[in-house]
């Protein structure tokens, strides 16, 4: 899920026993980090896409979606 690699310390508490000086690579972005939204949006996105629904050109929050009716369904983050 991450776009980079990204290191981190050993969580206190959990340190290894003559290996504090080793670091974590970090698999899934968590919260608190800076990545998480973006990945959180990044997921968003492409579920709204894969349901049928268009991006707006002049506003990356907003989507959209024709109906067989004509008429639009309209979501706003």
């Amino acid at each position: 899920e991450l776009e980079e690699q990204i290191y981190m310390h050993q969580p206190e508490g959990f340190e290894i026993e003559g290996k504090e000086d080793h670091v974590c690579l970090l698999k899934k972005s968590l919260y608190g980090l800076k990545q998480s939204p973006r990945q959180w949006y990044k997921r968003f996105d492409s579920f709204m896409l894969g349901h049928g629904y268009s991006r707006s050109m002049y506003d990356s929050c907003v989507y959209f979606r024709k109906l067989n009716d004509g008429s639009f369904v309209y979501l706003l983050l």
